[in-house]
């Protein structure tokens, strides 16, 4: 079975002997190794490239340890690059190596190679590639199935499909999987041995059940506005559990979002043309890990939607805040100040998109509710709501478009110009 990837195939296709180092980064299991060692090395060989001029090297593989040892891996590859053609050279889970920016460093320099390299942490990758590199990498990052990818191997309706994968997610050798049992015991047993024990492993976890407890809050409450101080107090009110700091709160967040489990999204004042910096929200890259941290006992389909939202915009390359607007309003003669919120602002280059997730619109009161925000933004950049019943698109008298988040998910391009 094979599951097209087109998105990031294009872009690995795109930055082909472009004399970069391409780091493919994202979540464990979510595809990486199959994208560089499947995809993009069958279009190498539709392409004409020889067997011998793909140089993949798999550090997860036990029998390739000596590869670990860099000045064995420069001999090694001296000895593959045979002539003056382009030699493709394909590293997964490059982190593992000590020093990879050094080896790194003097591949990206190295004449007729093409440099492709995986990595399962953010800290380790990200960070090195816009420091170390100094313009020299190139990174793509990779997410878990989008929902159009999974429907392509999918066997019924798209009503059961969403369903489906608001549950168990876009890590794909879940969907390979014959039964839910089969499903959430491969979601729990991965998440256990794979996600946390390579944090554990990487970071210093003072209060390793209090992080899994964080793990838990922060599953629990995708949506919800959230700071350190607020989680912490939360901590508080939970039996046989310490009280962590706020500081504590925030490192561990980060080694979260390091090891791509967790994106966060900041508040963005739409009038005042900033952020605002006391609470942002957090959705997970991969719903069914989050939902396999609560035992799948939240399955809210009002919050998991606003999530695939989230993540389906943040698939399309756009950066994602919360729209917050303030206004005023009069009431008994006195006038009050409150809050409204978009639930997303999605901006790529000069491009703006205000977008609403709405699980149900009933009636007009409900369909009031959504758009207010909209009413109060003085701009004229597109407005969306995206709701969870199959409709046929439209717009109002406002210019707001309503979709279904069925279209949204399969045809992005509709609306998304």
């Amino acid at each position: 079975m094979e599951i097209k990837r087109d998105l990031y195939l294009s872009k690995l296709i795109q930055s082909r002997d472009n004399g970069l180092v391409k780091v493919v980064t994202g979540l464990r299991r979510s595809g990486k190794s199959y994208l560089l060692k499947t995809l993009f090395k069958n279009y190498l060989l539709s392409e004409g490239v020889s067997t011998d001029h793909i140089l993949i090297v798999d550090l997860e593989n036990i029998r390739n340890k000596k590869f670990l040892n860099v000045d064995y891996f420069i001999e090694w590859l001296d000895d593959h690059i045979t002539d003056d053609k382009t030699h493709y050279l394909i590293i997964d889970e490059i982190q593992t190596i000590p020093n990879f920016t050094e080896l790194l460093g003097g591949l990206v320099t190295t004449e007729h190679l093409d440099v492709y390299v995986t990595g399962s942490n953010s800290h380790l990758l990200s960070s090195d590639v816009a420091t170390e590199f100094r313009g020299r990498g190139d990174e793509i990052h990779l997410y878990p199935l989008s929902f159009a990818e999974f429907c392509s191997i999918y066997i019924g309706n798209e009503v059961d499909a969403l369903q489906e994968y608001l549950t168990y997610g876009g890590l794909p050798y879940v969907h390979t999987l014959s039964n839910d049992e089969k499903k959430s015991n491969y979601l729990d047993q991965i998440y256990r041995s794979v996600y946390l024990r390579d944090i554990f492993e990487r970071y210093t976890i003072e209060h390793p059940k209090e992080f899994q407890e964080l793990l838990r809050i922060l599953s629990s409450c995708i949506g919800t506005p959230q700071n350190s101080n607020k989680i912490a107090n939360t901590f508080k009110s939970i039996k046989k559990m310490q009280s962590i700091t706020s500081k504590t709160i925030d490192k561990y967040i980060e080694y979260i979002e390091n090891a791509f489990l967790l994106e966060e999204a900041q508040r963005y004042d739409i009038k005042g043309r900033q952020y605002i910096g006391n609470l942002s929200k957090y959705y997970f890259q991969d719903l069914g890990l989050r939902n396999v941290i609560l035992h799948f006992r939240q399955i809210e389909e009002t919050h998991l939607m606003e999530n695939l939202i989230y993540n389906q915009l943040r698939m399309l390359g756009y950066r994602v805040d919360v729209g917050n607007i303030p206004i005023r309003t009069t009431i008994n003669g006195e006038q009050k100040r409150s809050n409204l919120e978009i639930d997303f602002v999605a901006n790529l280059g000069s491009q703006r998109y205000y977008i609403q997730s709405a699980w149900r619109l009933p009636d007009a009161e409900k369909r009031e509710q959504e758009i207010r925000p909209f009413i109060n933004v003085a701009d004229s950049f597109p407005k969306i709501v995206i709701v969870g019943e199959q409709i046929k698109l439209r717009r109002d008298e406002y210019g707001i478009t309503y979709i279904s988040i069925y279209q949204f998910l399969k045809e992005p391009h509709i609306v998304l110009r």
